[in-house]
């Protein structure tokens, strides 16, 4: 039997289609040889992922992702259907973990539970966790940042408005500093004179204290000398003496107001006062008695006997008790 072009054309077509598919499905990472599983994960947000994205367990890939899917009725919950091979089992528990790339694309990482025995049926649905991804993080983290730029550039502003009035401020202060320097300078000019005889005065008068700085030398080296001398007299042990004197003095003084010893009695003993005088007297008219008849009491007779006078004279009167 005789095929005719047009049948050919249509099974080569069929053909080319179908191998268009099973190579469409290939280079997206399905396994056309295997059979799988199919399973159900909700999340609130899917972010960028896309209908054959990765499903990795431990880091291997284990299937794809079938499809994703708004359900507008739940309050716009996305469910993603997974596509898992038949080979791998997942115990009651398991987390379908959302993760996001360094470039934006994302996948889903299965979180295996070793605390049940209980294995997942096909068309079971997985418990969702969102991994925070490094975009997220880097927001986060920039947020904070950013505010502290806004805040920092307002302050700046607050500065450059203040380095403007205080350029302002300084420039009158410049004016004025130029304004007083030339006052100085021109009070300077009008006393030069003055200030040069003041100058000469200051060092006749720096001379002259040297001078006396050189007469003072002397007077300090004699005060030295002085201080020296002070000190080798010892004037603690001098004031020692003296003290010691003066006690012996206030004893001796009080021996004599008692009537102690010979200048004591001589001081306080009437009676011998009285008979000091008496001796007194008798001795005077002893002596006058001596003078009016010497020779009573010096007898040289060669003829006989002579008159010595009397034995008792009367006192003299140029003496007085």
């Amino acid at each position: 039997m005789k095929i005719s072009k047009e049948v050919k054309v249509g099974l080569l077509g069929t053909v080319a289609l179908t191998m268009l598919y099973f190579g469409f499905n290939f280079l997206k990472g399905s396994d056309l040889f295997s059979t799988t599983k199919r399973y159900f994960v909700l999340f609130d947000n899917v972010g960028g992922l896309q209908p054959s994205n990765a499903i990795r367990l431990n880091g291997v890939q284990v299937g794809r992702v079938e499809s994703t899917k708004l359900l507008q009725e739940r309050g716009n919950v996305v469910l993603v259907e997974l596509d898992i091979n038949r080979n791998v089992k997942l115990p009651a528990g398991t987390q379908a973990i959302l993760t996001s790339e360094l470039l934006g694309a994302s996948g889903i990482t299965l979180q295996v539970s070793n605390l049940s025995t209980k294995s997942l049926q096909e068309g079971d649905t997985l418990m969702s966790v969102k991994e925070t991804g490094i975009q997220a993080l880097l927001q986060e983290k920039a947020l904070p940042v950013l505010k502290s730029v806004d805040s920092l550039a307002i302050s700046l502003t607050k500065i450059v408005r203040q380095f403007d009035q205080t350029g302002y401020t300084l420039n009158k202060l410049l004016n004025t500093a130029d304004q007083t320097a030339s006052g100085v300078n021109a009070v300077v000019a009008a006393n030069g004179k003055s200030i040069a005889a003041t100058m000469a005065n200051l060092q006749t008068l720096s001379a002259s204290l040297a001078e006396t700085e050189k007469s003072f030398k002397p007077i300090i080296g004699n005060l030295q000398t002085a201080t020296d001398s002070l000190k080798a007299l010892r004037l603690g042990q001098t004031l020692n003496q003296a003290n010691l004197a003066v006690m012996s003095l206030q004893q001796t003084l009080a021996k004599l107001e008692k009537g102690e010893g010979t200048a004591g009695k001589l001081l306080k003993d009437e009676a011998l006062y009285e008979n000091i005088n008496r001796t007194i007297v008798s001795v005077n008219k002893l002596m006058t008695n001596f003078r009016q008849y010497p020779k009573r009491y010096v007898s040289i007779s060669v003829f006989g006997r002579k008159d010595k006078g009397p034995a008792d004279s009367p006192a003299d009167t140029t003496l007085k008790f």
